[in-house]
């Protein structure tokens, strides 16, 4: 797997698809208990001697930027912001350097602590956001995420932009039947404070199994709310990046869909992922995982580490399957994914 800029060696899996970036969870442990990503209770969190060190994340990303120029890391869980010290992780991270310069580094949170600690992980290098916000109703977000906390992400959103991270982005999953009546709603409030709004489709991989596609709002229904009020005009192809963009025609702003289920992206799909206990996943609905962390702590080398890398994407499959007759559910849930 050679080849690409300046010589640097690449991670090309069997499709011709480049590896470019990574998604590290940091902890399968979180704040919030939201319907499509964990069961209310219930849950075994792994051991903390099971999870990753920040030496062990920082010594497999040096892999994946320094040696195959990966480009991006994202750092999601559960919720990164409950690892403890996460600003020194941060630091460790932003410090990599690529073929290309320091490699990208954003991280996925709810938002619920974000005025506690923004400033802090922005001075750290930590340079993008993506902050969780499925609904603007209280009560609803209280059913949805089964914690009392609206108050405290929507002013998080705002410690986000104070601290200057740019850009911020807001994440919503729409489930029918339950926020999709807020589409509009959610652009809006997006398009008011200066941050894109990426809706994402609901995907089988909540904890409780109740997903059915009859859950699935599409795309095409969320654009077409949202042009009815606001009208859109879609941005140039996106690329191996997840969501489609739009551009308001008044030109406040843009909105982005991740259209997972019902317009797959895999084809252009350039992500891996690593689980808190160090499982290489070359899917988020992958079926097989590569135990990275148990080879490192029996020794191996990076050359080794690197081997078992190469040899995990080359099994990257062509793509999800979902709806499909021959669609295995992953075992794991999204926060023992990571997001």
């Amino acid at each position: 797997m050679t080849g690409g800029r300046a010589d640097t060696e690449r991670l090309i899996d069997p499709f011709g698809r480049l590896i470019d970036d990574l998604r590290i969870s940091i902890t399968d442990r979180c704040n919030f208990r939201c319907t499509y990503c964990m069961p209310e209770e219930g849950m075994q969190w792994l051991p903390r001697s099971e999870v990753m060190t920040f030496e062990e994340i920082e010594r497999l990303a040096r892999i994946f930027v320094g040696r195959y120029g990966v480009r991006g890391i994202r750092l999601t869980g559960g919720e990164p912001t409950v690892r403890a010290h996460l600003p020194v992780l941060v630091g460790k991270l932003a410090a990599i350097e690529g073929p290309d310069g320091p490699v990208d580094l954003a991280m996925t949170t709810n938002g619920a602590t974000m005025r506690l600690v923004a400033q802090t992980l922005r001075d750290a290098g930590l340079q993008r956001v993506n902050i969780s916000l499925d609904t603007l109703d209280r009560a609803k977000f209280l059913e949805m995420t089964r914690r009392d906390e609206l108050v405290r992400v929507l002013d998080g959103i705002e410690a986000a932009k104070e601290a200057g991270f740019d850009p911020v982005k807001l994440n919503a999953v729409i489930e029918r039947g339950v926020n999709d009546d807020e589409i509009v709603d959610l652009a809006t409030f997006g398009r008011d404070r200066g941050v894109e709004v990426r809706f994402i489709e609901f995907m089988p991989l909540d904890a409780d199994g109740h997903w059915m596609n009859d859950k699935v709002v599409g795309q095409d229904e969320i654009v077409a709310a949202i042009d009815a009020v606001y009208p859109l005009e879609q941005l140039p192809a996106r690329g191996a990046a997840p969501a489609d963009r739009f551009r308001y025609r008044d030109g406040r702003g843009t909105v982005g869909v991740i259209p997972t289920v019902t317009k797959p992206f895999c084809g252009d799909c350039d992500r891996v992922r690593l689980t808190a206990e160090g499982q290489f996943r070359t899917c988020l609905f992958a079926t097989k995982e590569f135990d990275l962390l148990a080879a490192m702590r029996s020794g191996e080398s990076d050359d080794q580490l690197a081997a078992r890398i190469e040899a995990a994407v080359a099994t990257k499959w062509a793509g999800h399957r979902i709806n499909q007759v021959n669609f295995v559910r992953p075992g794991k849930s999204m926060s023992q994914i990571g997001g």
